[in-house]
């Protein structure tokens, strides 16, 4: 068989190679936050099943307004170095490419078929489908929000709220606070629109398509934008329970995969935030 024979055949098998492709990055990205993620610990000592975490033993003392931030909460964040910093940023992407691939890689599919489907009409030129493209445009926007999110730790733990050690919170007002905005976020109008398109990515392809590369990558920036508005507030509950707590990661994970998937998904995204809403009032009150 000639380069161009099987290159050609490789081609037909696009969608098996598209497929094979996302298991594997999927399989990558997991297997380096189950190892830890570059951290000393692995995931499996950075987790545990607790509603409350700032009564964990590691955290005897509740952060209140007014008090003096806790010494190892400062101590960790003076400590921040530029390679740590960087380690920090490539977690947080990782992990949101591990919790995120599962509810995108329908949308992904859709680009691959849409393009071939043009290309058998003529109407996209043949050649190679510029799906990765989109892909790597969507996954961009989570490392922008990966960025932000290291910036709010860095914060977070200086003030002593977050554990430098094992990344959960140490304070009733961080956890109540940020359960709180995640409920109230649930039923805001912004979440419902982002859901919706989340939840139409035919619709998506059909009135944002642009041809070729450059517009795959454009159209794979604007669906992540709309992820992360539809996210945020969910992955912002990584600070409540652990940034590297697979617990709350698996739970947020496939949480997120209903809630865009399921026909009823909007229902299951308010009963959510009746859940948040009675969790924060008990976090506060315990």
């Amino acid at each position: 068989m000639t380069a161009d024979a099987a290159a050609e055949a490789l081609l037909r098998r696009d969608r098996a190679v598209l497929i094979a492709g996302l298991l594997v990055l999927g399989a990558l990205s997991w297997t380096w936050l189950l190892r830890g993620a570059g951290k000393e610990m692995t995931a499996w000592e950075m987790s545990r099943a607790a509603l409350f975490p700032h009564l964990g033993a590691d955290a005897p003392m509740s952060m209140e307004p007014g008090s003096m931030p806790m010494e190892q909460g400062a101590m960790d964040a003076v400590g921040w170095s530029v390679g740590r910093a960087a380690m920090m940023v490539a977690m947080w992407w990782v992990m949101m490419i591990a919790m995120m691939l599962p509810s995108v890689a329908p949308m992904v599919l859709l680009h691959a078929r849409a393009v071939r489907h043009g290309q058998r009409r003529g109407r996209i030129a043949p050649g190679p489908v510029p799906t990765v493209w989109f892909l790597a445009g969507y996954l961009l926007v989570w490392l922008g929000f990966s960025l932000a999110a290291v910036a709010l730790q860095w914060l977070l733990e200086r003030s002593g709220a977050l554990s430098g050690t094992m990344l959960w919170s140490q304070s009733r007002w961080l956890s109540a606070g940020v359960l709180g905005a995640a409920a109230l976020y649930q039923v805001s109008p912004l979440k419902g629109m982002c859901l919706a398109h989340c939840q139409a990515p035919a619709e998506y392809l059909s009135t944002h398509w642009r041809p070729g590369a450059i517009g795959a990558l454009g159209m794979g920036i604007g669906h992540g934008a709309y992820c992360v508005g539809c996210c945020w507030a969910l992955m912002a509950l990584l600070f409540v329970g652990g940034v590297m707590n697979l617990v709350w990661i698996a739970a947020l994970a496939a949480f997120v995969l209903a809630e865009k998937l399921l026909p009823a998904g909007q229902a299951v995204s308010r009963i959510a935030a009746l859940v948040l809403a009675v969790w924060a009032v008990a976090t506060f009150l315990v």
